[in-house]
């Protein structure tokens, strides 16, 4: 199975279905629930058109948006993951990202985890910002976001583990 659009479109399919069908059910202490359809905006190839990210992850969150009801604050902090990317490439990755060399399955294991925390605390803080609409309400927000981050990061770290082709 080398053919990168079935790949990819296998990771959209499954990260869908796994968010929709399992993720959303899950509802811990009433505030804690994890979103690990990020991955898919994460680990997307870096030499493809930015556009393109940009379009799918548009897509995928209006996708999960519809599945959850929650009137488009998923597609909102999608595309702002997927804006932010490159600058958490940067960030996390440095020269490997300068190089347009950077292989996810290949990269260490600390670095890997710095650029998925990153980009969890951007797209949760994006998605409970909308999702409360309320500057009164910031520490309810700043909980949320903490909380559902870490559940998050844990859950995407081990998924990208668990299916990674290479072992590390």
């Amino acid at each position: 199975m080398n053919n990168p659009f079935l790949i990819h479109s296998l990771r959209f399919i499954s990260l869908l279905l796994l968010q929709v069908v399992i993720c959303n059910s899950i509802n811990f202490l009433g505030y804690i629930n994890p979103y690990p359809y990020i991955i898919f905006i994460l680990l997307f190839p870096i030499r493809d058109n930015r556009l393109t990210l940009l379009t799918i992850s548009f897509i995928l969150g209006m996708l999960i948006d519809i599945f959850s009801d929650s009137g488009g604050v998923h597609a909102a902090a999608a595309v702002s993951l997927a804006y932010s990317r490159p600058v958490l490439l940067k960030t996390s990755f440095g020269m490997l990202y300068e190089h347009q060399s950077i292989k996810f399955n290949l990269t260490e294991i600390g670095s890997l985890i710095t650029y998925i925390t990153l980009g969890a605390l951007i797209h949760h803080l994006v998605l409970f910002s909308l999702e409360v609409f309320s500057i009164s309400e910031i520490l309810l927000i700043l909980k949320k976001t903490l909380f559902s981050c870490i559940f998050t990061i844990v859950l995407s770290i081990l998924i990208i583990v668990l299916f990674s082709r290479n072992q590390r």
